[in-house]
């Protein structure tokens, strides 16, 4: 195994390449192995990133979701193969009837998606003819696929899908009771000590809180703030540190959050996309062979960019955030090829 003084050189050297902006954190049984801020947080008054500033995360808080979701079905008020139609009170005219919490857990249910990534490229194009600041529900992004067909049969094809999870969500606030966000801060950030995360809206960043860039060719940048929903949800868009991230992985793998059990049906490669990438409840999963090589999640919106990883097999957990719309991949990438070959 290369020496981790060998592993940090190499990292420090690619996250200087690619012109890095945020954090990065590699930990392994506890131990901090690696830790590193790079860039800023804000660019005009030139604060810098640290250790303790939290980012936007995008797709990658869909475990949050998966993870209430598996909350509820605990409690006894439904179960994976309950139907959408029975556990949740909104038309969906022209879906199927027979949609489960597991087909849209596993984006196998073959609804369409208000940001299909198979037919558009660019999330920031959604929102010119729609305002970003009208979107502070998760009820305001029914407009924009309820009354659309399905786009195949549930359980045919694996299909990643964001409006399934806004429906998700939508069950989580019908069967808890509480709004979305209220929910996860309150069953899932506090018992994992997140103490620093939260759905913060784009105009009421908190302190410590790096803003998003969108980088033009010519060189020059904006900020995010009308290319992203004004507030995040059971899709996505929470804000979070890395410590933070760590925090989770350690409460689930820990089952602070669920029981083993359900941890378990959690980390199951239920779909599969290419390769050996696999998808099980809100969690990428990547074999070799029959082996887990890692259990990880990632978010890519216009000035965000994150992926966290944990490697079962050799108790690392790594954590990458950026406020920029590339970087965690090649950082991530790196300290596989050098530590974990």
């Amino acid at each position: 195994m290369t020496s981790i003084t060998d592993v940090a050189r190499k990292v420090e050297e690619v996250m200087e390449k690619k012109d890095f902006s945020g954090v990065v954190l590699l930990q392994q049984n506890g131990k901090t192995l690696f830790s590193k801020a790079r860039g800023y947080a804000n660019r005009s008054e030139q604060i810098s990133n640290t250790s303790d500033t939290r980012f936007g995360i995008a797709s990658g808080c869909k475990v949050f979701t998966a993870v209430s979701i598996c909350q509820l079905i605990e409690q006894g008020k439904f179960s994976y193969e309950s139907r959408l139609v029975d556990v949740l009170n909104i038309e969906f005219p022209l879906w199927d009837k027979e949609i489960t919490v597991h087909q849209l857990l596993t984006h196998t249910a073959g609804i369409p998606d208000y940001f299909d990534e198979e037919v558009m490229e660019d999330f920031a194009e959604l929102w010119q003819e729609r305002p970003v600041y009208m979107m502070q529900q998760l009820r305001d992004f029914l407009p924009m696929f309820q009354n659309l067909a399905m786009k195949s049969a549930p359980g045919e094809r694996f299909h990643y899908n964001n409006a399934g999870y806004i429906v998700l969500g939508l069950i989580v606030e019908q069967q808890s009771g509480q709004s979305f966000t209220e929910y996860v801060e309150s069953h899932i950030f506090k018992p994992s000590g997140m103490k620093d995360s939260g759905y913060f809206r784009t105009d009421q960043l908190p302190p410590n809180t790096a803003i998003g860039y969108v980088d033009q060719e010519e060189g020059t940048w904006n900020t995010n703030i009308f290319s992203i929903p004004i507030q995040g949800g059971s899709d996505g868009g929470a804000y979070i540190t890395a410590q933070d991230m760590i925090h989770f992985w350690h409460a689930l793998l820990g089952y602070k959050l669920l029981t083993e059990e359900s941890t378990r049906k959690l980390l199951i490669p239920y779909s599969h996309q290419e390769d050996e990438e696999y998808y099980g409840r809100g969690i990428w999963i990547d074999q070799k062979g029959e082996d887990i090589f890692k259990y990880h999640v990632m978010g890519f919106d216009p000035g965000v960019s994150f992926m966290s990883s944990v490697y079962p097999v050799q108790g690392i957990q790594l954590v990458v955030l950026s406020n920029q719309e590339w970087g965690p991949y090649p950082v991530t990438l790196a300290i596989e090829e050098s530590l974990l070959v």
